[in-house]
């Protein structure tokens, strides 16, 4: 987490909010490492520092609308999220001075939120953590820019597939139901998010 912290504090401050991209394959340990330097950042206490987290997942499209598209089967992939709206969101991230309301999304419910999210005003940093955000195809191109720095969570394929079974068994999957869930979509998408992204200022293999 130190070498995220010190790219943070190299970004100059002179430009409205700080935004900084942490990227990751699924069961890469983005959005546990994303809430704990926000947590560190607003733990020094100083406003030039005040920090919020603002995750991807909630731009993924409603089952309705995947199964109008006929994606619902490979539903966390690059093509089942509302692109065009998370850019839209990331471009307001830094200079709009109001509050911003955002989409959030529940695992439990399997749907997204709308506006469940809050940044207010006085957070100067956003710590943005999602798998696409280094993505370099399709509509994704084009992101990675948006922010003052990035970052790669990129731990060996071996790795991912281990940390994503045993999370399909903690949702209550047996062994083999796990593996196979794992390997149908998962899998699949972290292989895209390791080959595909653009380079990351910072690159963390060991999480």
């Amino acid at each position: 987490m130190k070498a995220i912290l010190d790219l943070v504090d190299r970004q100059p401050r002179d430009h409205g909010r700080v935004l900084i991209g942490i990227a990751g394959p699924p069961g890469s340990g983005k959005s546990t490492m994303a809430e704990a330097v926000t947590a560190a950042l607003n733990a020094r206490g100083r406003a030039a520092d005040a920090a919020a987290l603002v995750p991807m997942d909630g731009f993924h499209l409603d089952n309705e609308e995947l199964d109008r598209r006929n994606l619902r089967a490979v539903k966390g992939a690059p093509e089942t999220f509302d692109v065009a709206g998370f850019k839209a969101l990331v471009r307001r991230l830094r200079d709009d001075g109001r509050e911003i309301r955002y989409p959030l999304f529940s695992r439990a419910k399997d749907r997204t939120l709308p506006e469940a999210g809050v940044l207010s005003p006085d957070r100067r940093i956003v710590i943005v953590e999602g798998n696409y955000l280094l993505f370099g195809g399709g509509d994704w191109a084009g992101l990675a820019p948006l922010f003052d720095a990035t970052v790669m969570l990129a731990p060996p394929m071996e790795v991912l597939k281990s940390r994503l079974v045993a999370r399909w068994i903690e949702h209550g999957l047996s062994p083999e139901d796990a593996l196979a869930r794992a390997s149908r979509n998962d899998l699949e998408n972290a292989r895209r998010v390791l080959e595909q992204s653009v380079e990351a200022d910072l690159i963390l293999t060991g999480h």
